[in-house]
């Protein structure tokens, strides 16, 4: 199901495929991510970290009948980071890129850290 914002010029749907890959994309670029991690652990395993190119499995969307979007990221952080702070600034990140680059407004954006990597 596609959200549909109307503009002066015509309307824009925007997939829930295309919002977990902005979502994905914005979050890798924060201090203390590694990368995403798997939806679904006991099909793809432990904590598989994803690479950028399956950025989308690592983000589920939710919508309410209202529209109200909620995001919900499984994550991998770095070793020795603090991941409080990771997930507030995984969280702030990707409420801004949703609100500036699709126009998208998020209610909530759910961090699940499925695992800790050590980075070499």
């Amino acid at each position: 199901m596609a959200i549909e914002l109307s503009t002066e010029y015509g309307k824009v749907f925007v997939t829930d495929e295309v919002i977990s890959v902005l979502a994905g994309s914005a979050a890798l670029d924060c201090y203390g991510l590694v990368g995403m991690a798997s939806r679904n652990q006991l099909k793809d395993g432990i904590a598989e970290l994803l690479r950028r190119d399956n950025l989308s499995r690592g983000v589920e969307v939710h919508r309410d009948e209202q529209g109200v979007l909620t995001i919900d990221l499984y994550i991998v952080v770095s070793y020795g980071t603090k991941i409080s702070v990771v997930a507030h600034n995984v969280q702030s990140k990707v409420k801004y890129m949703l609100k500036d680059v699709a126009g998208l407004q998020v209610d909530t954006v759910n961090i699940f850290v499925q695992g800790v990597r050590v980075t070499q």
